[in-house]
């Protein structure tokens, strides 16, 4: 899949650019270019530092915004393969400025559409959220308009051999300005506060989210939006295993914030198909493909009309001991709850 290509991450110098650079070094040693495109020049050069040229020749490193489709056209020169990971992520940051959220998560993706459209990228994976399905805040409404830009994208690429997919999960478990990092850091001052005594998330690791988009590389035909069947947690249940011993106090839900997440609504169900590890929500309108094609190339099932995925009537469950290996794992090997 990736011998001899070049792969274009943008926001790579965030959590998930970063896991996916490892894998891709660790894993994939036929990989002919790495470019990481950011415009956070210290944590380049960090990377940088970390993977020295000399040893690590395939990288490469673009100063650049989203925003910017003219840079972003001269970095995507002899790109196969484009991972958009960039965006402004942050709920209350959103609220409060609206129109920069717009011009990155928004015009950002028309421009990755654009520059992958005139250089003949062939694939495109964008980095969806929970928190585009059923947005009630504005960084949930800009990724929304994103998966819907991405899954159009199929419809005007006429001759073009370009394929444009999303995948879409939940709370990245000790990503930047995460629950678990954020609990870690309270539990010295014996206090640890929660909005909401009933509140859930789904929760997937950063290796996890990153296998997720290799296999929508490796499976894609163009405008699905994957979903993966992963584990809820209850808030609770975090604070207890961060810290047992600590006070819980209860703040309320701050705004823009859900009490539950959902990936898959019931209006959803009518084109999403069951892939077995996974879900796909097709594109509503597709000129492409069929969706008696799509099942048929992944395989797949129709789920049952109405069914919802949704982090508070989710099957699958993090406990307080998964949850304390889980942070052991991923995020601190020394954890001692």
């Amino acid at each position: 899949m990736f011998n001899q290509k070049t792969i274009l991450i943008t926001g790579g110098t965030g959590s998930f650019g970063k896991k996916f650079i490892e894998t891709l070094l660790d894993k994939y040693s036929v990989v002919k270019k790495i470019i990481i495109y950011s415009r956070d020049e210290l944590k380049q050069s960090l990377i940088q530092k970390q993977y020295p040229a000399a040893e690590f020749p395939q990288l490469r490193f673009f100063i650049g915004d989203v925003r910017d489709r003219e840079r972003l056209m001269q970095a995507c020169e002899g790109v196969d393969i484009i991972i958009h990971a960039a965006a402004i992520k942050q709920v209350d940051t959103a609220e409060y400025n609206p129109t920069e959220c717009i011009r990155t998560n928004v015009n950002g993706a028309e421009n990755v559409i654009h520059a992958a459209l005139q250089c003949g990228v062939k694939d495109v994976v964008a980095l969806s959220t929970d928190k585009a399905c059923a947005p009630i805040n504005l960084y949930g409404a800009t990724k929304l308009v994103s998966d819907k830009l991405f899954a159009a994208a199929n419809n005007i690429r006429g001759s073009k051999e370009v394929r444009f997919s999303v995948v879409r999960y939940g709370n990245v478990m000790g990503s930047r300005g995460s629950v678990i990092p954020f609990f870690m850091e309270k539990k010295c001052e014996g206090v640890l506060p929660i909005t909401h005594n009933e509140m859930t998330r789904f929760n997937i690791s950063l290796q996890d989210g990153v296998n997720l988009v290799m296999f929508a590389l490796s499976r894609h035909l163009g405008g699905e939006i994957f979903v993966p069947k992963i584990p809820s947690y209850r808030i609770l249940d975090v604070a207890s295993a961060v810290g047992s011993k600590c006070e819980v106090k209860v703040v309320g839900i701050r705004p823009g914030e859900k009490l539950h997440e959902e990936m898959i609504t019931g209006t959803d169900s009518y084109h999403t198909i069951d892939l077995g590890d996974c879900y796909a929500i097709l594109p509503s309108v597709s000129y492409t493909y069929s969706e008696e094609e799509y099942m048929k190339h992944h395989k797949a099932i129709k789920v049952p009309a109405g069914f919802r995925y949704n982090s508070a009537t989710n099957e699958k469950w993090e406990t307080v001991e998964s949850l304390r290996a889980l942070i052991v794992e991923h995020i601190d090997s020394t954890f001692v709850a």
